[in-house]
């Protein structure tokens, strides 16, 4: 997908030594025949993600040069061929073509680059005008023009794309390749650290894994901001692990979060978070549960028994977990207002990446109910009201993926669960947080996990006075099944 129709910037060649453009022609000395690349808008997104091995190699051509003088053509079943054809391809800086039998798509592209020759390696055909023969040697990869800003090219796997690497490569772009088994940029740190430091370029993503990505434009854009979480990447959940503390600035009574200042409570998260040093395979990162919302048991000036807190009041906490490199996540208690209403009145903090919202349905009551008298619930669709704008939220602002996280501890409490809506730019999460024995929390956590929607991942909260017994660090990761990508304490 591209942004805008391409300009053509010059390639000059290595030639004797000397960088000939076609300003350093005399009538005596004909210019040489040179390539011109495809210079796309700044941040554009181009995808190649197409089944077919040819057409993904048309593409990445199409993608990265806007003429040529000729091109290496070898069949895409024929690793040896393409192994030659990538060679050749680098030296003579020009694209590498696969063919899928006829090459009539071939064939279209020769004509497209307006090319004089091609080269063929092993055994290919080609229906075209275009006379076959070698391909001269250019030399090493020149420089481009100075208005020209070479592509980045993110490949989703080196091995099927050999022939889109060398095409990159004769184009001067710089290439990324993806580790094994990672499909999403956001969750590969050395993408999005390649994707920041080319800001500005346009970017071409090679493989049939990217046929799968919703919004390629903005994964890139996050990408290009440079954050990260403290272990790399930016999909929050995607070989992570936190240990939160929650509670509300200022209230001991809500959670030990509130027992000390911003400071101070970073201090007390790390320390926390140290404990599960070693004890699995994910790296863990302390992190914040701040409830921005108080369920209230008087109705107050605005009747809704929920007090907000101004966000002058939480920003010390968002500073200080951002300085110290800990995600916070927003906690909403609304009474009985609605979820929607209260997550826009922190939109200036969910507009920080790192910030993370949580939706608490226990507090979340009708017309007649009261905090503490009743337990709340919330439909699939209200959610859906808050993802979907959160979402928004995300994409619109070029933000990294964001975590949603979802308080339960009765199925009651999230009616018609299955109905709960995905999005690619957040990761869902159920916060198993019933206080109480061991046997009791396990038969919620088990029964929670029954028919949960597809792809969600999971939290557990330990309560410090209220368990009997609260289990330690080794009993949380060795008791509890599957292991949970969230503990805060409380």
């Amino acid at each position: 997908m591209r942004s805008g129709p391409p300009t053509r910037v010059l390639l000059a060649l290595s030639v004797s030594g000397l960088l000939l453009g076609a300003a350093g022609c005399t009538s005596s000395e004909p210019a040489p025949t040179v390539a011109e690349l495809a210079e796309e808008p700044a941040g554009s997104v181009s995808v190649a993600a197409q089944r077919d091995p040819s057409a993904r190699s048309v593409a990445t051509s199409r993608a990265l040069f806007a003429s040529a003088p000729g091109a290496i053509v070898a069949a895409a079943d024929d690793a040896g061929a393409v192994r030659e054809a990538a060679s050749a391809a680098r030296s003579a800086h020009v694209p590498v073509l696969l063919t899928d039998g006829d090459g009539g798509g071939v064939a279209r592209e020769l004509r497209r680059l307006g090319a004089d020759w091609y080269q063929a390696e092993g055994d290919v055909t080609v229906d075209t005008d275009v006379p076959e023969r070698d391909a001269p040697d250019r030399g090493d990869a020149p420089e481009t023009g100075g208005a020209s800003r070479p592509a980045t090219v993110v490949v989703a796997d080196r091995a099927p794309d050999a022939a889109a690497v060398a095409t990159a490569q004769a184009a001067g772009a710089r290439v990324v390749v993806m580790p094994d088994g990672v499909t999403d940029p956001a969750a590969a740190p050395d993408v999005v650290t390649a994707l920041h430091e080319r800001a500005g370029h346009p970017t071409v993503l090679v493989g049939t894994a990217f046929g799968d990505l919703p919004d390629p434009g903005w994964t890139v854009r996050a990408a290009a901001s440079g954050w990260q979480l403290p272990h790399g990447g930016q999909r929050p959940f995607d070989g992570h692990r936190y240990v939160a503390l929650y509670g509300a600035p200022g209230a001991p009574v809500l959670g030990v979060l509130g027992e000390q200042d911003p400071a101070a409570t970073v201090r007390r998260a790390e320390a926390t978070a140290e404990q599960y040093d070693g004890l699995g395979d994910e790296p863990v990162t302390p992190a914040m549960e701040v409830i921005a919302t108080v369920a209230a048991g008087d109705a107050g000036a605005d009747g809704d028994y929920s007090t907000e807190l101004p966000v002058s009041t939480l920003e010390p906490y968002v500073d200080a977990a951002h300085d110290a490199g800990m995600p916070v996540i927003l906690d909403l208690q609304p009474g009985r207002s609605d979820f929607l209403s209260q997550a826009k009145r922190y939109e200036s903090l969910l507009r920080k990446p790192g910030v993370w919202l949580a939706l608490d349905p226990e507090w979340r009551l009708t017309a007649d109910q009261v905090p503490l008298r009743q337990i709340g619930s919330v439909s699939a669709s209200e959610v859906n009201e808050v993802s979907s704008w959160l979402a928004d939220l995300v994409r619109s602002e070029g933000l990294p993926p964001k975590a949603l996280v979802l308080h339960q501890f009765r199925l009651s409490m999230i009616q018609d669960r299955a109905s709960l809506a995905s999005h690619p730019e957040l990761d869902l999460l159920v916060h198993v947080d019933g206080q109480g024995s061991q046997p009791d929390k396990q038969a919620t956590w088990e029964a929670l996990h029954q028919d949960a929607p597809a792809g969600v991942h999971w939290g557990w909260k330990n309560f410090y006075d209220e368990d009997t017994p609260m289990l330690s660090p080794e009993q949380t990761m060795d008791q509890v099944s599957p292991t949970p990508s969230l503990i805060t304490y409380q």
